[in-house]
């Protein structure tokens, strides 16, 4: 496992599947947060992907010790805006793109420098740009 695409300092953000891993306990997902606590980054989620990462594997024990570690961004109204101009900006639109939009949003709000650990690069570099590094999980 490489360091060299996050920066120390500033936020690391976890999309549903990086959540999902983290509560399932993947090395690589883990790693990172490992490399998270020992650089002080800022670990953070959006409070819409809470709904994305609940399914039947998730064990609700876990998923709860998971979030006591990290911080839950709430989604607001100027952050929906935003997701809603990132969106517009990016020719998307639609219930397909919405909370990768709002996860996006609330990469952009955080301190930075900033990573993402998602499942969906492409969606998620084509709503942030190069304001944030994106790492695929």
């Amino acid at each position: 496992m490489s360091r060299s695409p996050a920066a120390p300092g500033g936020t690391l953000v976890l999309d549903s599947e990086g959540l999902a891993k983290a509560v399932l306990r993947d090395r690589t997902v883990t790693a990172w947060l490992a490399l998270a606590r020992a650089d002080d980054l800022r670990v953070i989620t959006s409070a819409a992907t809470l709904v994305e990462v609940v399914h039947p594997r998730i064990k609700a024990p876990a998923l709860e010790w998971t979030l006591s570690r990290l911080i839950v961004e709430p989604v607001t109204e100027p952050l929906a805006r935003h997701a809603t101009a990132l969106l517009a900006d990016a020719g998307l639109h639609g219930h397909t793109y919405a909370i990768d939009a709002m996860l996006s949003a609330t990469a952009l709000a955080a301190p930075g420098p900033v990573t993402v650990l998602t499942s969906d690069p492409e969606d998620l570099t084509t709503l942030c740009g190069t304001r944030v590094t994106v790492i695929n999980v």
